[in-house]
């Protein structure tokens, strides 16, 4: 494990808050998915405007984003939207979050499935860098779910980047003991859901704005708002209570595999260079966790974010791109070198 390095490689300057990025289903295992995409810009001058002139091996890869538990591809708007001076980026809605349609039956094997129905097609995609492994970043549940995914499918993955990974733990924070318990009981799922359908989506915004991040304040007003009506038209959706309690019982169902299927054991098996990112003020997955997965996985290194909560690419964007970026470019060097001599550890 080492510290994160952060590229100094020029970033678009921040302007006007960008809407979503536009996106397309995508067929998975079991049905379909929303996959967004943010277009591949190449890099920008020192003022952040894009190049005049691109130079021709100007980096051009390809990246996909996997949001947590009760989040969607929109959590990516803004990190996407850096990476893309080295990225075509991609962030999918899991199956049964934002806009995509629930799978038969929840559990993080189906997770797993659909993100490596995704890699599959987003490595096919026609034009620069087709065939190439994919920079693969999670956040939370979907930083657990990437775990698995690397694990399993190393010839998908060139890098593996974990945002506050909710790898398993055996003792979860005092205000989740009760709430984790009733959703593994049979049957209490279905009556959170109808205790959820009577929360305003403004209420549980600023709820999770309060949990999810070390500074709500640094929130921008216009990025509430997109979240309140993001909120409200998932509520829309006949299956949006399901997909987060059932999700979270299929979580903390994973937790109690053993051997293989352990995500720890899964994790030391990672062949990609790995980063992983927290915040000092996560409230829902424990900062501890941040140097004992970086220690576990074969190849990472490690970026703890002062003042920072449970999602650093929402609240702190361009230092979050900046580790990704050095990460992708240590691993592009390692690759060259091993074509003309000896391999090295990044």
């Amino acid at each position: 494990m080492s510290d994160a390095r952060l590229s100094e490689t020029p970033l678009p300057r921040p302007g006007v808050l960008l809407p979503p990025w536009p996106g397309a289903m995508v067929p998975v295992t079991g049905g379909e998915v929303l996959v967004r995409h943010t277009p591949w810009t190449g890099p920008v001058d020192d003022d952040g405007q894009p190049a005049a002139d691109l130079p021709p091996d100007a980096p051009h890869e390809r990246a996909l984003y996997v949001h947590g538990l009760g989040g969607a591809s929109t959590n990516w708007t803004d990190l996407a939207a850096l990476l893309a001076v080295r990225f075509d980026g991609y962030a999918l809605d899991l199956p049964g979050f934002g806009e995509s349609a629930p799978p038969p039956r929840y559990s993080i094997h189906r997770h797993v499935q659909a993100v490596v129905d995704v890699l599959e097609w987003v490595v096919a995609r026609p034009g620069p860098g087709q065939g190439a492994p994919v920079h693969l970043v999670g956040n939370s549940l979907g930083g657990l779910v990437s775990v698995w995914v690397a694990a399993r499918r190393p010839d998908l993955v060139a890098t593996l980047t974990l945002i506050s990974a909710a790898m398993p733990v055996y003792r979860v924070p005092a205000a989740f003991d009760r709430a984790i318990t009733l959703v593994l009981l049979p049957g209490v799922p279905s009556l959170a859901e109808r205790r959820m359908a009577g929360v305003s989506p403004e209420q549980r915004v600023r709820g999770l704005l309060q949990m999810c991040f070390g500074d709500p304040t640094r929130v921008p007003r216009e990025r509430v708002e997109e979240a309140v009506e993001e909120m409200r038209r998932r509520d829309e959706q006949p299956w949006a209570g399901q997909a987060l309690t059932r999700s979270l019982r299929g979580l903390m169902t994973s937790y109690f595999r053993v051997g293989r299927a352990n995500a720890w054991r899964m994790a030391r098996s990672v062949q990609a260079p790995s980063l992983v990112v927290w915040g000092d003020r996560d409230k829902l997955v424990d900062p501890k966790l941040a140097p004992r997965l970086a220690e576990v996985l074969p190849d990472a290194r490690l970026q703890v974010q002062a003042g920072i909560g449970h999602l650093a690419m929402l609240e702190a964007p361009e230092p979050t791109a900046r580790a990704v970026l050095a990460l992708a470019e240590d691993a592009a060097s390692a690759t060259a070198g091993s074509a003309t001599g000896p391999a090295q550890r990044v």
